[in-house]
């Protein structure tokens, strides 16, 4: 019996170790790749962007859109419907109106066909658009009996009451959209093509073409007679198997790498990866500069240093001491009509200025009675960051280390400025310059 639990475990082992082999994800990957390649040959007019961060790994730069879409497949977990305002993807919608659809790529791992971001959280967040243009009638030209707001998904089913009126009642512009959006699957196992009006003539909506890179098999992983384990949803938690290679690293380097045998591979990548010339994850990533080295910068006192600890450690000095140095250094600098830079490791939590309501920087530096300031007014402050900063997805736990900050009474911390400010989780290097 004890034998029987040793080979089994062993076996387990082994199939993780081979899941999580970089050989086996990168020949995945560029197997899926090929696919989505296809899908986009029978619609080379639709842009082609990412949902990411895993669709980055199967869509190739030289023919992607510049564009990122960031819909979460918990937000169409079972349970957990919703509209997500920190994550509008509002950003795509000229995309779609200047071609007329859309195709979104991204992928899933063992057990499902699609991830639930292309099954459910797209469906909703079409959905929803749908309903809350109709709500906006009055600023566009919409035909409210033609237009369809109904949701469309794969078998089963979710609820999109309210959410419309929340986006509607939002701070972000909904652009003017001539039809109604509608989301489309494509998979490997799709044996024909959808084909769509090339006219308004006869066009009814905006397709949304979720493409699903993957191919569905049978425990996750099939084996190929090139040499390889098809890994299913490979470009998946890279963090576990990339040997810190990223997705640009690999399409730029995509052939080298997969004519690499599978013992020179690791030493490859991690050649790549350590190269002064290669850019950092950050950058491929969402596009955020280097600041300049803080050696080279001659005036100290424009430059305010902090570190976060990782954890919940981190997020209690975030509160308690990271904001309260931080808002009088932001302030002082945009009082001297300097601009602040905020640099932190992944460029995707939040920054924001002093401003009031109408947009205007407040000067003068003043304490917040209690009780002036709502949950609603900082809302309003990050839908204005997410419209001119799509990538910028603080999580939840920043978020309300910020209402903490502005909202709790002085015997709990230092009382909050009038004219406040969401700062990054975990900065770096804050750093001011003249305007």
């Amino acid at each position: 019996m004890g034998n029987l639990k040793d080979d089994t475990s062993l076996a387990f082992s082994e199939l993780r170790k081979e899941s999580q082999d970089i050989y086996n994800r990168i020949h995945s990957i560029a197997e899926d790749s090929a696919f989505v390649d296809q899908v986009y040959q029978s619609y080379h007019r639709l842009p082609l962007i990412p949902n990411m961060r895993c669709g980055a790994w199967y869509t190739d730069p030289d023919i992607a859109s510049d564009e990122r879409a960031y819909f979460k497949s918990t937000d169409g977990h079972t349970g957990n419907w919703s509209f997500n305002l920190r994550r509008p993807n509002l950003h795509v919608l000229p995309l779609v109106c200047a071609h007329a659809g859309l195709l979104l790529v991204d992928s899933t791992r063992a057990g499902k066909r699609m991830p639930d971001a292309l099954s459910k959280t797209v469906p909703i967040w079409c959905a929803v658009i749908n309903r809350a243009v109709l709500k906006t009638t009055s600023n566009m030209n919409v035909d409210a009996d033609a237009w369809n707001t109904k949701l469309y998904t794969p078998p089963g089913v979710v609820k999109v009451d309210g959410w419309a009126d929340d986006l509607a009642a939002s701070f972000y512009v909904l652009p003017k959209l001539q039809y109604p959006l509608r989301p489309i699957w494509i998979t490997p196992s799709t044996t024909i093509f959808p084909k769509f009006p090339d006219t308004d003539v006869e066009r009814r909506f905006y397709p949304i073409i979720c493409i699903s890179a993957s191919k569905q098999v049978l425990d996750g992983m099939e084996r190929r007679i090139t040499g390889f384990a098809y890994i299913q949803g490979s470009g998946d938690d890279h963090e576990l198997w990339s040997m810190g290679l990223t997705p640009a690293q690999f399409w730029k380097h995509k052939q080298t790498l997969l004519n690499a045998n599978r013992n020179e591979l690791p030493t490859l990548v991690q050649a790549l990866t350590s190269s002064p010339n290669t850019p950092s994850a950050r950058t491929d990533s969402n596009g955020s500069f280097h600041p300049t080295p803080i050696h080279h910068v001659h005036d100290h006192s424009r430059i305010l240093y902090l570190q976060t600890p990782q954890g919940k450690k981190g997020q209690h000095h975030f509160l308690h001491s990271v904001l309260p140095q931080a808002i009088p250094f932001i302030l002082l600098h945009l009082q001297n009509m300097r601009r602040v830079c905020i640099a932190c490791e992944t460029g995707t939590d939040t920054v924001s200025a002093f401003f009031d309501d109408s947009g205007e920087f407040c000067g003068k530096f003043e304490y917040e009675r209690e009780g002036v300031l709502s949950k609603d007014d900082i809302k309003t402050r990050l839908h204005w960051i997410i419209t001119s900063c799509p990538q910028a997805n603080p999580s939840r736990t920043t978020l309300k280390r910020v209402n903490e900050f502005l909202l709790s009474p002085p015997e709990f911390l230092l009382s909050p400025p009038k004219c406040f400010s969401l700062l990054a989780r975990q900065p770096h290097l804050m750093n001011t310059t003249q305007p």
